[in-house]
């Protein structure tokens, strides 16, 4: 029976965990905050080259882990000054706007629902109604935005394809993308 996956210690890069991977045509390297570097190692690839190639990609691997660790100290700052949430307020403040952006551009949808969920900032279900996490009010004023356009547009598109983002770009003013990339710096499962 093969190793599915496993973790190492390499000198100067720190732990690096293996994985097997099905999916994976190359050799894929991410770094993430919490859990750190991952590879995902192709068929046809030994764990030992794999290695090899993760100590020739030490710079980069110092680089990124540096960048990643600035982000989590950002985040952690950022989670120690807000303030307890009043839930009603937050409710009030999320469907106000929500309400607002709608009537501005003209999105109709059947009902809205204002969870705390661990894992999604929003959602859109196919009967029509948009949920949405009460922590939006803790983001900056044009995230919180963004986050609610994202769900008025799938409202129209299901998806997550060209035509999705070339209308969410028609709402947020820009680059959808470079937005919900500023949007990952926000952890919700703290």
């Amino acid at each position: 029976m093969s190793i599915k996956s496993f973790s190492k210690v390499i000198p100067g890069i720190g732990p690096v965990m293996f994985e097997r991977s099905k999916k994976a045509k190359h050799l894929n390297i991410t770094v993430k905050p919490i859990e750190g570097i991952r590879v995902a190692v192709p068929f046809g690839l030994s764990y030992q080259q794999a290695e090899d190639i993760v100590k020739s990609k030490r710079k980069w691997l110092e680089e990124q882990t540096v960048k990643i660790k600035a982000v989590q100290e950002e985040h952690e700052a950022r989670v120690h000054e807000k303030p307890q949430f009043d839930r009603r307020q937050a409710r009030d403040k999320i469907v106000k706007r929500l309400e607002e952006l709608a009537a501005q551009f003209d999105f109709t949808y059947h009902r809205v629902f204002i969870r705390s969920q661990k894992t999604k900032w929003g959602s859109c279900s196919g009967s029509q109604n948009i949920n949405l996490n009460a922590r939006l009010v803790e983001l900056p004023d044009e995230l919180m935005d963004y986050v609610i356009l994202h769900e008025l547009v799938h409202l129209h598109t299901k998806n997550h394809g060209a035509q999705f983002w070339a209308e969410l770009d028609k709402y947020v003013g820009g680059d959808a993308k470079k937005v919900a990339k500023e949007l990952k710096k926000y952890r919700l499962d703290v």
